[in-house]
């Protein structure tokens, strides 16, 4: 069972080249992925993307004797906001020389990469869904499963051109529901160009709207940007506009890091970033919808 769970989370985070640069990941075979397994040959490259270096918003080399954070807690590095090091998959190995290992296993890649955080970086996504209507406003059934087609709000992300459930990293402080209304709107409203009217309108519009999610997921993220040292893991709930008339009837606008939004339909042919797909086909199961 353990094998199974972990080739589902743990596969896109150990292929290929790393996002955004040249660098190869050092191949870890299925076998030697668990840090219990021994695996002397392994040795994989040190990278930490220039652009999270020395940046407020993220955590400093572990090497300086300055940053001392609490893992598995919540710490208060920078004395303004608690940060959370706590893992969804319980407690991860913190090595010797102060370093915390990937919970899953080897990814073929140490260091930070992407990821602004040493360990959890906390995401949280909004699973924003409707029931496709043709034009006199019925419900669209597929003849094959006889279930009616669900759709959600899709995201086409800038970074790596895949379509994506629009979310983002949880600020220190902040709730996971106020990080999924702030992403959704971000991403898939363009609030950040709207004047501060609008936005206020938006807001009132989608304020009750987002208190009442059904939660989806929570757990460890297959993200091309996890490290040995650093990953992803998120929050994922699902939003619901029953009968279309609320986020259904708002204009759909890309922003921030997205370059393109829709409604998609659902089905098993989708194929989204991280393990995305993932968490649409449990949304599916809750609405008994197509697949």
């Amino acid at each position: 069972m353990r094998v199974k769970y972990f080739e589902m989370i743990h596969h896109k985070c150990r292929r290929g080249i790393y996002p955004g640069t040249k660098i190869q990941r050092f191949e870890v075979p299925e076998d030697k992925v668990f840090w219990n397994v021994d695996f002397q040959e392994y040795s994989p490259v040190d990278y930490t993307c220039p652009s999270v270096i020395d940046k407020l918003w993220a955590d400093p080399e572990i090497r300086e004797n300055t940053f001392q954070p609490k893992w598995n807690s919540l710490d208060d590095p920078f004395s303004t906001a608690k940060v959370n090091r706590k893992s969804f998959m319980g407690d991860y190995v913190v090595t010797d020389n102060g370093y915390p290992l990937n919970p899953i296993g080897r990814t073929g890649i140490i260091g930070r990469g992407l990821l602004g955080r040493w360990g959890p970086n906390h995401a949280a996504d909004p699973i924003v869904t409707r029931w496709k209507r043709n034009g006199t406003g019925a419900l669209e059934i597929d003849k094959t499963t006889e279930k009616p087609i669900l759709q959600f709000v899709a995201i086409q992300r800038k970074d790596t051109g895949e379509w994506a459930i629009p979310g983002g990293m949880v600020d220190p402080g902040e709730t996971v529901s106020q990080t999924i209304r702030r992403e959704f709107m971000e991403e898939a409203l363009n609030s950040l160009e709207k004047q501060e009217n609008e936005k206020q309108e938006l807001e009132e519009n989608i304020s009750e709207f987002f208190k009442k999610g059904d939660e989806i997921y929570q757990g460890y993220v297959d993200d091309p940007r996890n490290t040995d040292n650093a990953w992803m893991e998120t929050v994922a709930y699902n939003f619901h506009d029953d009968d279309g008339t609320i986020v259904g009837k708002l204009a759909l606008t890309a922003g921030d890091d997205a370059t393109n939004v829709r409604w998609m339909d659902v089905s098993k042919s989708l194929n989204l970033y991280a393990n995305h797909t993932e968490f649409i086909r449990r949304t599916m199961q809750k609405r008994n919808a197509h697949w």
